[in-house]
């Protein structure tokens, strides 16, 4: 059956379940446009988000903040890393400097005394500063100075460096008096000649006369007489050579100066017959070998001081701790 028109219940729209009002708090502030405003179930949480926002920025700052300042330190490190570097490089520097300096400097030194030295050199070789100009002859009594003078007189103007000494000995060689020598250079134009003559120790009776000899056998002087002050040696040869020249000899060299001034000949045949014959009244000496020649020289000097010069006896010193005075 229809129902009349205008009598039907006005419909209503579909809406979500109703929701029971809340009473409105006096104290809450009310929205003027749309009333007092009614917390819903989410009304605590903006707090909530807000406080926990807060929160996290405040973190985010701190965290900030020490970022900031481990950069900041960060920063100052690599600033200092780069000053002491930077002092670093330029202490390296400076060293280095100062080593190449050193370097330079010493190089320089040594070629400086290089070239001072080979400049002296020159000058003491080819300068005429130091040429010869004087020679003095030191120690001749025998040989006449002059005449040594005269020998090696071929090297004056030649610079000392350039002295021929080879020469010299040539030259020299022709004094047989002259038994060695040395030479002095005294800058800047002066050589001394150091002489030292032979000494003379005997002569030796020949065919044509005496020839005078040291201890060496040398010849000194020959001449028709026999010679004032040396004792005659008689080895029953004219060489120099043998053995009993030598026994002879050093037995002469044993003697003191005293003893040797008084012998007037010595004789021997073999090393082991060595006999002296004194000055005087012909006192004779029997020595025997050149063996403790020291010790018999003792000896004797000392039976010629208490024997009577004009005595004619025999001396036998060949053992010398037996010594034996014996009527000539």
């Amino acid at each position: 059956m229809k129902r009349p028109e205008g009598f039907d219940p006005p419909k209503r729209e579909a809406s979500s379940p109703s929701v029971p009002k809340r009473p409105v708090d006096p104290k809450r502030p009310t929205d003027p446009k749309k009333g007092p405003t009614v917390p819903g179930p989410e009304a605590g949480k903006p707090k909530r988000a807000n406080a926990e926002i807060e929160a996290r920025t405040t973190r985010s700052d701190a965290e900030g903040s020490a970022a900031a300042t481990e950069l900041a330190v960060a920063r100052a490190e690599l600033k200092r890393a780069a000053r002491e570097r930077r002092r670093y490089e330029r202490r390296e520097v400076r060293r280095f400097t100062r080593r190449t300096r050193n370097r330079r400097a010493a190089w320089l030194t040594v070629l400086g005394i290089l070239v001072t030295l080979v400049a002296l050199v020159g000058i003491a070789v080819y300068s005429p500063i130091l040429s010869l100009k004087t020679i003095r002859i030191e120690g001749a009594s025998k040989v006449s100075s002059g005449s040594i003078r005269t020998a090696v007189d071929n090297q004056l103007g030649t610079p000392l460096a350039l002295i021929d000494f080879g020469q010299i000995t040539n030259d020299l060689a022709k004094f047989p008096l002259i038994r060695s020598y040395v030479t002095e250079t005294v800058p800047p134009n002066t050589l001394v000649i150091h002489i030292v003559e032979r000494v003379p120790i005997g002569a030796i009776a020949t065919p044509a006369g005496f020839t005078v000899v040291d201890a060496a056998g040398v010849t000194i002087s020959t001449s028709k007489t026999r010679p004032p002050g040396l004792p005659l040696i008689d080895v029953g040869t004219t060489t120099t050579k043998g053995s009993a020249f030598k026994a002879s000899v050093q037995v002469l060299l044993a003697l003191p100066t005293a003893v040797l001034s008084k012998v007037d000949q010595v004789t021997a045949h073999t090393i082991d017959d060595v006999t002296l014959v004194l000055t005087g009244v012909g006192q004779k000496v029997v020595w025997g070998s050149p063996a403790s020649s020291n010790e018999k020289a003792k000896v004797l000097a000392d039976l010629i001081a208490h024997q009577a010069p004009g005595v004619v006896v025999e001396y036998d010193v060949s053992a010398p701790s037996n010594a034996v005075v014996r009527p000539g």
